[in-house]
């Protein structure tokens, strides 16, 4: 039997971006855009272009760039956000428009205060508006699962009657239970008349921990198209993860009868380019994807995969971009070596990198008995941003610091900047060395922006542990989140800060500008 075929709808530059302190700046998300199309990726929703003019000007870039993947931009049931999504789509070469409303009584008392009649007519409208305006339609129910069946029918039925190729039901608060939603799925695919003309899409959140069983039940039911996000971010306890659907489905084609079209070796790499961007760290145990997912440790597992790797390895670590070797990494490790280690580890190297990696990996390497894997993905996380802000020749980067501690609790901090290629100086006194240390940057270089959140992280456990710091800024305009790494946690804290820091300015004014001090 030939398995059908599951569409896979990124959401991450959307619903993914959404997760408190998640925010992308525009070159970011065409970094993620970009390798979400290489590796065939059915629909990316690019954003939701009404929200705001940094998000139309992203989806427009999106749709300018993608040569494979659909375009998707999310609008309200509303005519100014149809046309709005249609304008910011205009360049794509293959397009959809992605209208919803709520059809939950809970929804439609409290959130829309409309009638359920006034919800169905929205719908029709604003599905007809979107057809006229786009070949490629999407329909969704926010909050479908805690919707009464009964409107529901009816809400699908007017949508694809209205002219929708795809229809989305959402689990929207992580409601339901795999068994339940699968007999949801199956009614409605037996009542709606219509629903075999179309796509049905299913959208799930993972507030119970089930987002990815119920979306795999979805399409044990009939589902042929799943929305997701790589490393399940997104709103509260985020969405179904992108990797873990699509390796579900790669492994256990005998029971789903059911394949995609994506290229798995890519999903390491994509995982810890959206991890880096948005400074949400991707747990070891993590499914797929995390460092932990191909090793053992037990002396039972090694000699069970030593004899054969299928005894404790459902899947080739070669499938999803990674590896289950282990290289020891050190100060007399070549580039031989650090090649092998960093394309086990997901990264593809050309000469040129290789130079800076081996650069970077020796001044680690130098400091410490053993480098592991946690500090050369930090590392190539360094390396990618740099990269993407090589062109900004007025970033603000740490030349200096010195920190004092008192016994009274006082720390000082002394900063040393360069800012636009000018040398400034700051002091600042604080109960904390972090606080110090932001009072210091703020003398020497004026802003308002406050410190949301600090984590410091130990990339490992030897004596001279390199540690990593994540910072989060935030303003009346936004948050921006920046990571820094040094055996000194101080210097970790000064350089994620700044990192942050650069990040906010450039999203808010288009460029990185410094304001230059009176």
């Amino acid at each position: 039997m030939n398995p059908e075929r599951v569409m896979i709808f990124d959401t991450t530059l959307r619903d993914g971006e959404q997760c408190p302190g998640a925010s992308m700046s525009l070159d970011e998300k065409m970094m993620i855009a970009g390798v979400l199309d290489r590796m065939g990726v059915d629909i990316v929703e690019a954003g939701f272009p009404a929200s705001s003019n940094g998000a139309f000007e992203a989806v427009h870039a999106i749709a300018s760039s993608s040569r494979n993947a659909i375009v998707c931009a999310l609008s309200r049931a509303q005519r100014g956000d149809v046309e709005r999504a249609a304008e910011a789509l205009a360049p794509a070469r293959r397009k959809r428009i992605h209208t919803f409303i709520s059809t939950s009584p809970l929804h439609m008392h409290h959130k829309l205060q409309m009638t359920s009649d006034q919800v169905h007519e929205a719908i029709i409208d604003s599905v007809r508006l979107a057809r006229k305006l786009c070949d490629d339609v999407e329909w969704s129910c926010e909050d479908g699962t805690r919707s009464d069946p009964e409107f529901l029918c009816r809400c699908f039925e007017a949508a694809i009657k209205a002219g929708a190729t795809t229809v989305n039901i959402a689990d929207t608060v992580g409601f339901i239970m795999p068994n339940e939603f699968a007999s949801l799925i199956r009614m409605l695919r037996e009542r709606v008349p219509g629903m075999d003309k179309v796509r049905f899409s299913v959208h799930c959140h993972d507030d119970l921990g089930l987002a990815t069983a119920n979306s795999l039940a979805a399409i044990g039911a009939g589902a042929r198209q799943v929305e997701c996000t790589v490393n399940g971010i997104g709103e509260r306890a985020g969405n179904a993860s992108l990797e873990e659907i699509v390796m579900a489905l790669h492994t256990r084609t005998d029971f789903l009868a059911c394949r995609t079209g994506i290229d798995t070796r890519y999903l390491t790499e994509l995982s810890r380019l959206v991890s880096g961007i948005t400074g949400f760290a991707v747990p070891p145990n993590k499914a797929i994807v995390g460092s932990n997912a191909f090793a053992h440790e037990a002396g039972i597992h090694q000699h069970g995969v030593l004899r054969h790797r299928g005894t404790y390895e459902i899947m080739e670590p070669t499938a999803v971009g990674a590896a289950g070797s282990k290289l020891i990494m050190g100060r007399h490790s070549g580039r031989h070596a650090l090649r092998a280690k960093l394309e086990e580890l997901g990264y593809a190297v050309g000469e040129n990198a290789i130079e800076v990696a081996f650069d970077k990996f020796k001044q680690v390497a130098d400091l410490k008995k053993e480098v592991t894997d946690d500090d050369l993905v930090d590392l190539m996380r360094e390396i990618q941003s740099d990269e993407l802000h090589s062109a900004k020749d007025d970033r603000i980067r740490l030349d200096d610091l010195t920190i004092a501690s008192s016994l009274d609790g006082t720390h000082r901090a002394e900063v040393k900047l360069t800012v636009s290629g000018e040398p400034r100086s700051g002091r600042g006194q604080d109960a904390s060395a972090v606080s110090a240390i932001a009072a210091a940057i703020r003398n020497a270089f004026d802003h308002s922006v406050r410190l949301e959140l600090v984590h410091f992280h130990a990339l490992s456990q030897d004596a001279a542990p390199q540690v990593k710091a994540t910072i989060r800024l935030a303003d009346e305009e936004g948050s921006a989140v920046g990571q820094g790494s040094d055996p000194d946690p101080n210097i970790a804290c000064a350089r994620a800060y700044l990192n942050a820091l650069n990040r906010r300015i450039e999203r808010s004014t288009g460029s990185p500008a410094g304001r230059r001090r009176s």
